[in-house]
């Protein structure tokens, strides 16, 4: 039913996979989920960011259960490759357990079907990349290296129909503008990958395209979960730069979304889970792709399993604590925003009392009316700029005690400082 793999000759140039010729379409309910007849189905997912942590919560648990469930998929959808886009792990030295659950995920994908894995800008292409001439023997293409962007993957369908799949490493322009021959900016970079893409695909003749890429692309909706690879002055890049392909499978944005391109079908498939309070609308997803031999590629979402929703809260302590209305919150991940006039005490404490899995408080506290003056503090008394300052942090003026108490400190230093 899954596409069986080849030994790579030395100094072959591609990896071709050859389907069996009876697949069997399988079929959940009344809707057929098997491969489209004539055509190649691919799995697009990315961002998994092993080893992540949610404002101190641990993901792993979720982050396995999450591959048990893509595992699943491939099965009941039909999947004839699995393409990951980058940030496999969250950082370039995984914790043990991280590695770990990559190793079981990536072993049992690659006896269903082939598995195609690029490096993110959080992943070490190096590390990622150890084994990897090995590992391709056994199904699993590790693209981490300049060297293998025009090396494509060849999935064959039942009908003749071939699909190249090129990987594409996150490319730092500091670090590849050299060797590509490229000036200091993504676009740059991407435009000479792509350049050799495209002088490959010109060889082969009629076959259909993928390009797999991690970037920042022009009119991506990005959240606060995303490390920027925008910074230094070398910007995001723009679709049209991957011209000449049918599909290009991104990572980076954690957000799924289609990105407008009249060349092109460009699109993110997002991270499965969310890692951020910026995310808490989004609708996480794995994104199935159909190729056919000609015509549209065609794309659908499916929802990946939530294992607690996020959930902001507002309001004062007191009213978070006595509304019935946020009994429904009482499992979620919460972020609480207080409008107190003045920060309560243990205010973190109190809200965990009814919310356990409270992972973040924050203070948005209503302006007063009279806003203080600024002040040259080099001559203004000094007793009035402390009690300005006050009265701008606790937004309320400041009480007699609290000016008897500031009075004296200046007091302190100023004799203090007429005795030295």
């Amino acid at each position: 039913m899954f596409p069986r793999l080849e030994g790579r000759r030395s100094g072959s140039k591609h990896i071709r996979v050859h389907l069996f010729p009876n697949i069997v379409a399988v079929c959940v309910g009344t809707s057929c989920l098997g491969p489209t007849v004539g055509g190649v189905r691919l799995l697009h997912t990315s961002d998994w960011h092993l080893g992540r942590t949610f404002l101190g919560s641990s993901m792993h648990d979720y982050q396995a259960e999450f591959l048990e469930w893509l595992i699943a998929q491939v099965n009941e959808q039909g999947i004839e490759a699995v393409i990951v886009a980058g940030d496999i792990y969250d950082r370039s030295v995984p914790p043990q357990q991280s590695v770990e659950i990559l190793d079981s995920a990536l072993s049992r994908l690659s006896e269903k079907c082939p598995v195609i894995v690029t490096s993110g800008n959080h992943d070490s292409p190096t590390r990622l990349n150890f084994g990897g001439v090995f590992f391709e023997r056994g199904g699993v293409h590790l693209r981490c290296r300049l060297d293998d962007i025009d090396r494509p993957i060849l999935l064959t369908g039942e009908d003749g129909v071939t699909v190249a799949i090129y990987g594409l490493p996150y490319l730092e322009p500091d670090h590849h503008r050299g060797e590509l021959g490229a000036e200091r900016s993504h676009e740059s970079v991407l435009t000479a990958a792509m350049n050799r893409v495209r002088a490959d695909l010109a060889e082969r003749g009629e076959v259909r395209s993928v390009a797999i890429g991690h970037a920042f692309v022009t009119g991506g909706e990005a959240s606060d979960s995303e490390r920027d690879v925008r910074v230094g002055g070398i910007g995001d890049a723009p679709a049209s730069i991957f011209t000449g392909v049918d599909y290009v499978a991104l990572g980076h944005l954690h957000r799924a979304q289609q990105i407008n391109a009249d060349t092109v079908h460009v699109r993110y498939s997002g991270s499965p889970l969310a890692y951020s309070f910026s995310e808490e609308h989004h609708t996480k997803s794995i994104t199935i792709i159909d190729i056919p031999a000609q015509g549209d590629v065609s794309v659908r979402e499916i929802p990946t399993p939530v294992p607690r929703r996020l959930a902001t809260i507002r309001g004062t302590l007191a009213e978070l604590l006595a509304d019935p209305t946020l009994d429904a919150h009482a499992d979620d991940w919460v972020r609480a925003v207080l409008t107190d006039q003045r920060r309560p005490a243990d205010a973190m404490a109190q809200i965990r009392s009814r919310f356990p899995h409270a992972l973040q408080l924050e203070f948005d506290r209503p302006l007063p009316d009279r806003v203080a003056a600024l002040v040259d503090v080099a001559t203004a008394d000094p007793v009035e700029v402390a009690v300005g300052f006050v009265e701008h942090v606790t937004t309320t003026s400041a009480s007699d005690a609290e000016r008897a108490v500031i009075t004296e400190a200046v007091e302190v230093v100023r004799i203090s400082q007429a005795s030295q």
